[in-house]
């Protein structure tokens, strides 16, 4: 319990460090958890350091969140887009964090979902690695940009999605309904990946 306690203390302590050069509000909240864990694991009090680690492994979350929410792109012309939104919450342990933003025009729709953290994101890598796997599922490996990408569209139903890798950390996935593969292909084009590989 004790080595369990520490090694999540020292482990919040660097990404929390990370964080502080921006000088955010997070950061300090962030910090002020952490060092009350501190106290906490240093008297022996073991549940409440957990409780005050907890809260600061939230608070962290909701940085994340907050930073994918900043890696979705603006609507394309001629379409209107919802504000973006991101979850963080408990269930962050089973689905990692995310973000997404809803895009449409007309009848049209594209949903883009940025996922980092998140347990499918390990065998998603398999289907980039293997051809013949993306290809049972449906899929095709393409180029989007620089990028490798999965590609599933059926071009009656006007509907898809694509999925990128980035950096091995990010799963972004487009989707789309009664929509061309131009467009769905414009929104993952939108995304800035560079941006996206260099975040904490």
């Amino acid at each position: 319990m004790k080595k369990h306690v520490f090694a999540v203390l020292a482990g919040a302590a660097l990404f929390a460090a990370g964080m502080a050069g921006a000088g955010s509000v997070y950061a300090d909240d962030i910090t002020e958890a952490i060092n009350e864990g501190l106290e906490y694991y240093q008297k022996g009090q073991y549940s409440e350091a957990v409780g005050s680690l907890n809260y600061a492994s939230q608070l962290i979350n909701q940085k994340k969140g907050g930073h994918l929410e900043s890696m979705l792109p603006e609507p394309l012309g001629g379409w209107t887009a919802q504000a973006a939104t991101s979850d963080a919450s408990g269930a962050a342990l089973f689905t990692g964090v995310s973000a997404s933003r809803q895009y449409e025009k007309e009848d049209a729709s594209v949903s883009v979902q940025i996922l980092t953290d998140a347990p499918m994101i390990q065998g998603m890598m398999m289907m980039f690695t293997n051809p013949m796997l993306a290809a049972s599922e449906g899929g095709k490996l393409e180029k989007i940009g620089q990028e490798k990408a999965i590609v599933q569209y059926n071009a009656e139903e006007k509907n898809g999605d694509i999925k990128i890798m980035v950096d091995r950390r990010f799963l972004v996935i487009v989707e789309g309904s009664e929509v061309s593969k131009a467009d769905l292909t414009a929104y993952a084009e939108r995304v800035d990946y560079k941006k996206l590989s260099e975040l904490p």
